[in-house]
C-alpha cells in the first residue's frame, strides 16, 4: 500500500482492548504534535452514525448515497457502499495526517500492533513476522517489542520512530 503515510493496524480478539489502547495512544501522539487519522473497521452492518431526527440522519435515511455534514470544526462523511471498501480505498480518502491507525483489518498487509489480554486468549492471532509490537498483560517469548496495556508513551515512541523513518524515506533523493 503506497500512500506515503505510515499505516499501522491495531488488531486483537473481540473485547481485547483495541479501542482503549487507541484512546490512550492518540492523545499521546497529539501531545507530541502528530496529526493522526483513524480507520475503524467492523464486520457489523447497518451501523447508524448520526442521531435519529437530525437533518443529516434524515437525508441518509431518505436514500442519499453520500451525506457530508460540515460544521466550522469538523466534517463527517457517510457513504453508502454495495461492497466493503478495501483498506487501500479507505486510506486514499485520508490526507493531511502523519500516521493512520487502523482498528481491525486483520488481513491487511500493513504492520500490526496486536492487543492481547490473557483472559481473552493466551495465544496471539497474528503471525509474529507481521507484528510491529504487542500490547498485553502477559509476556511472549518473541523478538517483538512488547508493551503494557497502559504504556501509551512507549508505544508512541515506537510509532514516532516509524513516522520519522517514513519521512526520511520520502525525502530521500
Amino acid at each position: 500500500m503506497q500512500s506515503g503515510i505510515p499505516i499501522v493496524s491495531v488488531v486483537g480478539r473481540s473485547e481485547s482492548g483495541k479501542t482503549t489502547v487507541l484512546e490512550k495512544l492518540i492523545p499521546e501522539l497529539k501531545r507530541r504534535g502528530y496529526r493522526v487519522g483513524v480507520i475503524k473497521h467492523t464486520y457489523r452492518t447497518g451501523i447508524e452514525f448520526d442521531v435519529p431526527g437530525k437533518d443529516s440522519y434524515r437525508l441518509a435515511k431518505a436514500g442519499a448515497d453520500h451525506v457530508l455534514l460540515a460544521t466550522p470544526d469538523q466534517v463527517v462523511h457517510v457513504q453508502r457502499c454495495d461492497r466493503e471498501p478495501s483498506l487501500e480505498e479507505l486510506v486514499a480518502a485520508i490526507g493531511d495526517v502523519d500516521l493512520i491507525l487502523v482498528e481491525g483489518h486483520k488481513g491487511a498487509a500493513v504492520p500490526r500492533i496486536e492487543v492481547n489480554r490473557r483472559k481473552r486468549g493466551a495465544e496471539l492471532i497474528s503471525d509474529p513476522k507481521d507484528l510491529l509490537a504487542i500490547v498485553s498483560d502477559q509476556r511472549f517469548n518473541l523478538a517483538v517489542p512488547q508493551y503494557a496495556l497502559d504504556d501509551a508513551a512507549g508505544l508512541a515512541d515506537l510509532l514516532e520512530r516509524l513516522v520519522r523513518a517514513q519521512k526520511s524515506w520520502d525525502s530521500a533523493p
